[in-house]
C-alpha cells in the first residue's frame, strides 16, 4: 500500500507526461532519474486563513502555495480561488507550470497556489478582508526574486489589487511580488489579453502548417466566459473568424446564425463576468433568443453540426473522449488548449490517433492537430514574465511594444514543439505538439537540474 495520498488530477499529469517523454527516455535512460525528482515539488505550504464576514461571524478558509521548482528561476504560476481547490489540483498545476515556463524562453519556475474561498457572492468588503488575512501568511514565503504569483480562476484585478496592498503593508516595500497588476501601479500592457491572444497566435502557426491557411471564415468553438475565452474570441473576429460558442458553469451559449458572437457580445458578457453573475444574463436580455440557443447545463463540444476550431479555454478536463469525437463528425481540424489540461486523457488520444494515421502531408482528411496547454496558453505566464522584466528595470513598454514580443514568444515556443515533436514522432507525417512540448519543456529544465545537483 502507497503512503502516498491519492491525487487524481496530479496523477494524471504526471501520467501524461511520463507517456510523451517515453521516445526520448528510450535514448536517454539517464534521465528517467530526473523525471523521478522533478514530480515532487521543493516545498509545499499549506496554512489556514481566517476572516470576518460583513455579519460579524468567523469564516475559515485553506490556502497553499506549491513552490514546484525553481531551477530556471523565481517560482511562478497563479493563485487560484474557487471551491474545489485542493492540493492536487495545485501540484498539478504547478507541475504544468513548470514545463510551461520554459517553454516560453523566460527564466521562471514553476509554482502555484490560492486557496478554497470561493468569491462569487461575497463583497468587496469580505473579498479585502479574505486578502489581507491570506497574504498575511503568503508574504513569509514569496518575494520577487523568490516567488511572484499572479490571477488565475477567482483572482482578477481587484484580488490583485488588495493582496499587493496587503503584502506592501506587511512587508513595508513596493516590490514587483504580483504580477497581473493595475496598468497605473506596476501592471503590464496586454497582461489580461495575454493567455487569449497568445493561444491565438499559437494556433495561427498550426493553421500555416497544416492546411496553408489563416483564420478568415474559420467556425471556432470556444469554452468558458472569462478572460482567456473573451480574448481568444475578440482575436479571432479580428483575424477574420467567426466564435460560434462560449459556456460557464451554468451551461453553453451556441449561435444559431452564421455571424456567430460580435464585439458586443463579448464586450457585454466581460461586463456581466466582471458583476461574477452567469451567462444566463446575458441569454435574459432582449433578442439575444434570436441569434443563441441556451443549453443548460451542457458544454459546446457537441452542440454544433459543422465547425474548424476548438479552443477549450474553461477549465480542465472540460472535453472528453466523447465529445472529442463530437468535433471529429463536426469537421474539426485543431483543438488547442487555453486552459490547463483541458482535454482528458482520452480525449487526447483520439486526437493523437489521427494524426498518427496520417501517411501523407498532402492527405491530411480526418485529422485533428492537437495543441496541449502547456504550449498554446502560455501567454498569460509569458506576459507576466516580461511584466517582472518591466518592474526590475522600473520600466513600462508600450501596447505594440508588449505585443510584438508576446507574438515571438508564441512562435518560437509552437516552433520549439514542432521540431522537437518531430524528432520524437518516429513513422509520423505530422509531428505531435504535446510530445514536442512535453519533451522540450523538461529537457531545458532536467538539464538545469542536473547543473545545479538536483541529480546526477
Amino acid at each position: 500500500m502507497s503512503n502516498l495520498p491519492v491525487e487524481p488530477e496530479f496523477q494524471q499529469a504526471v501520467s501524461e507526461i511520463t507517456q510523451t517523454l517515453e521516445p526520448f527516455l528510450v535514448k536517454n535512460p539517464e534521465y528517467r532519474r530526473a523525471l523521478e525528482v522533478v514530480q515532487i515539488p521543493e516545498r509545499v505550504i499549506q496554512f489556514r486563513v481566517t476572516w470576518e464576514k460583513d455579519d460579524g461571524s468567523l469564516a475559515v478558509n485553506r490556502g497553499f502555495r506549491c513552490q514546484f521548482n525553481s531551477a530556471l528561476g523565481p517560482y511562478k504560476g497563479g493563485l487560484r480561488l474557487h471551491p474545489t481547490v485542493n492540493l492536487s489540483i495545485l501540484k498539478f498545476l504547478g507541475f504544468e507550470q513548470i514545463f510551461k515556463n520554459a517553454l516560453t524562453g523566460l527564466m521562471m519556475g514553476g509554482g502555484k497556489g490560492g486557496s478554497d474561498f470561493d468569491p462569487k457572492g461575497k463583497s468587496d468588503n469580505e473579498i479585502r478582508r479574505f486578502c489581507y488575512a491570506f497574504m498575511q501568511e503568503l508574504s513569509r514565503h514569496i518575494g520577487a526574486d523568490l516567488d511572484v504569483p499572479a490571477g488565475d480562476i477567482g483572482t482578477g484585478g481587484r484580488e490583485i489589487g488588495f493582496m499587493f496592498g496587503a503584502y506592501k503593508k506587511y512587508r513595508n516595500e513596493f516590490s514587483g511580488i504580483l504580477t497581473g497588476k493595475g496598468a497605473n501601479w506596476g501592471g503590464s500592457n496586454i497582461r489580461p489579453e495575454a493567455t487569449g491572444f497568445g493561444l491565438v497566435y499559437y494556433v495561427t502557426e498550426m493553421l500555416k502548417d497544416l492546411d496553408n491557411t489563416d483564420w478568415k471564415g474559420k467556425k471556432v468553438l470556444i469554452s468558458g466566459a472569462g478572460n482567456v475565452a473573451q480574448y481568444a474570441a475578440l482575436k479571432v473576429l479580428e483575424l477574420g473568424g467567426k466564435v460560434l460558442s462560449l459556456s460557464d458553469s451554468t451551461g453553453s451559449l451556441i449561435a444559431t446564425t452564421e455571424e456567430g458572437f460580435n464585439a458586443q457580445d463579448i464586450a457585454t458578457i466581460a461586463d456581466i463576468k466582471l458583476a461574477r453573475q452567469s451567462l444566463t444574463t446575458f441569454v435574459e436580455q432582449a433578442g439575444t433568443d434570436q441569434r443563441f440557443k441556451w443549453y443548460l447545463g451542457e458544454r459546446p463540444w457537441a452542440l454544433v453540426e459543422k465547425a474548424d476550431v476548438a479552443l477549450p479555454s474553461a477549465s480542465q478536463n472540460e472535453l472528453n473522449g466523447e465529445e472529442a469525437k463530437a468535433l471529429i463528425k463536426a469537421g474539426v481540424r485543431y483543438v488547442a488548449e487555453g486552459s490547463n489540461m483541458g482535454c482528458t486523457l482520452d480525449a487526447i488520444e483520439i486526437f493523437e490517433a489521427t494524426r498518427k494515421a496520417v501517411k501523407s502531408k498532402a492527405n491530411t482528411e480526418g485529422v485533428v492537430f492537437y495543441a496541449p496547454g502547456k504550449a498554446a496558453n502560455a501567454g498569460g505566464v509569458a506576459v507576466s514574465g516580461l511584466e517582472m522584466a518591466q518592474n526590475s528595470q522600473r520600466l513600462k513598454w508600450t501596447h505594440e511594444e508588449v505585443d510584438a514580443k508576446l507574438k515571438e514568444i508564441m512562435v518560437t515556443c509552437y516552433k520549439t514543439c514542432w521540431d522537437t515533436g518531430k524528432e520524437f514522432s518516429e513513422g509520423s507525417i505530422l509531428p505531435s505538439l504535446v510530445a514536442g512540448a512535453n519533451i522540450a519543456g523538461f529537457i531545458k529544465v532536467a538539464n538545469a537540474m542536473r547543473d545545479q545537483g538536483d541529480w546526477w
